[in-house]
């Protein structure tokens, strides 16, 4: 299992490519902005000879969806979501606006994640955590074989996701920290959607917004 990062567009976002053994990879929150960011992404899937299997979302804020148009056009794949982030990303071209910034509207239908069922990347089962309060719908991604979270902008390193935009809610995603992400091992490392990789021990002791 390998989790490549590219930090992309004004706002710093971290987005992810999971792959396997496979070839298939899932890009997690393409926040490419425009072709020269895009261009970055799609060389590493040729470089390596990948095939994209899917687009995943932790959540649909702006700053996670900007390339997901382009993704889905140029690989011909679908993209998967919670239910609840559908007004988020219905709201994304109202919102950039606001920002000063371009976004295209995305109409394709998403499929639904599930966290009941769980989500197949790079070619092996990942388990899905339903965490929100930084958004409604926002999930995490855990391998458990390798002790590796997705994170999205739930828990940052030092930090948590902002709760002021709509939809958040402090305490529900400080519960959503303690009784998801903080039950996991120690030594489970966290890729957050913004800034360095963490720990969930790290965070546990550290984290001056959420100690465990």
């Amino acid at each position: 299992m390998k989790i490549h990062i590219f930090t992309f567009n004004p706002f710093s976002e971290n987005t992810y490519i999971v792959s396997g053994d496979s070839g298939t990879c899932t890009i997690i929150d393409p926040g490419c902005y425009d072709s020269a960011e895009f261009e970055i992404l799609h060389s590493y899937v040729q470089l390596n000879n990948l095939r994209p299997s899917k687009v995943v979302l932790t959540h649909a804020h702006l700053d996670h969806v900007f390339g997901l148009k382009r993704c889905l056009d140029e690989y011909d794949v679908s993209f998967f979501m919670h239910d609840a982030e559908k007004p988020v990303l219905d709201a994304v071209e109202g919102v950039a606006s606001m920002y000063g910034v371009i976004c295209e509207a995305v109409t394709a239908p998403h499929k639904s994640i599930d966290p009941k069922e769980g989500i197949e990347m790079g070619g092996d089962s990942w388990r899905v955590y339903l965490t929100p309060g930084h958004s409604p719908g926002s999930v995490c991604l855990h391998h458990a074989k390798s002790n590796q979270l997705i994170g999205g902008d739930v828990l940052f390193r030092d930090s948590i996701g902002r709760t002021d935009l709509p939809g958040g809610h402090h305490k529900t995603l400080l519960d959503s920290i303690t009784d998801k992400l903080y039950v996991l091992p120690e030594d489970t490392i966290v890729y957050p959607g913004h800034g360095p990789s963490t720990s969930i021990g790290y965070e546990k002791r550290n984290n001056p917004f959420v100690r465990g």
